[in-house]
């Protein structure tokens, strides 16, 4: 089944993946919205000091859409430009396996075995086609560590004071005894008698004196 994603969520996660893995990932009006946001950006970055009126007018232009697409269209670059450091390898990345995939393809035109060995080698190498895939962490094959409470401090390496316990209940006792007893209180309401405090006028408000 097709995944029915947002265009900036699908070109987020796809922006440069190749179009057949599009193609099969989503349906084509979302695979011809990402191959043309794919193609705008390769213009932002071909003119950086370009204004948004310049970037919609040339894609206006170039994919025959409206104002509103071209806007929508900038918006989603807009909103993707914090991981375009990163994209912009990736996009490389695609661009180098296109490029020896067509190298390959012309070689095998032609008959040239030659060519088509070299670029096989090379696109196996690029993408480590070689090499095993990486196991994932058997989680529950991981043994917790038997930690276990203990105030003995000779576990790291602490000689521990002699007749400890017996030390801390002399002090305890020591210093209970001089303490005085806490008398435990019942909570009063505070009669503060804001009316004598505090006198209004007839009008409810603070007297002249009052505010004096």
């Amino acid at each position: 089944m097709k995944q029915q994603l947002q265009p900036i969520d699908a070109c987020r996660l796809d922006l440069f993946t190749v179009e057949e893995e599009l193609r099969e990932k989503y349906d084509m009006r979302i695979v011809a919205r990402i191959l043309r946001v794919r193609e705008e950006y390769n213009w932002f970055l071909s003119n950086p000091d370009a204004k948004d009126r310049q970037f919609v007018e040339t894609v206006m232009s170039r994919h025959g859409i409206n104002k509103t697409q071209a806007y929508s269209d900038l918006a989603i670059i807009k909103a993707l430009l914090p991981m375009m450091s990163q994209a912009s390898r990736d996009f490389h990345r695609y661009r180098y396996n296109e490029m020896i995939l067509e190298t390959f393809q012309m070689a095998k035109k032609r008959k040239d075995t030659k060519t088509m060995e070299k670029a096989a080698s090379s696109y196996a190498k690029y993408n480590r086609v070689d090499l095993e895939d990486e196991q994932a962490v058997p989680y529950d094959m991981i043994v917790v560590q038997p930690f276990t409470a203990t105030d003995d401090p000779s576990v790291l390496g602490i000689k521990p004071l002699p007749r400890l316990q017996e030390r801390i209940q002399q002090l305890l006792h020591k210093y209970s005894a001089e303490n005085m007893d806490i008398e435990d209180v019942e909570y009063e309401e505070a009669d503060l008698e804001f009316n004598n405090l505090f006198p209004e006028d007839k009008n409810g408000e603070p007297t002249e004196e009052d505010i004096l």
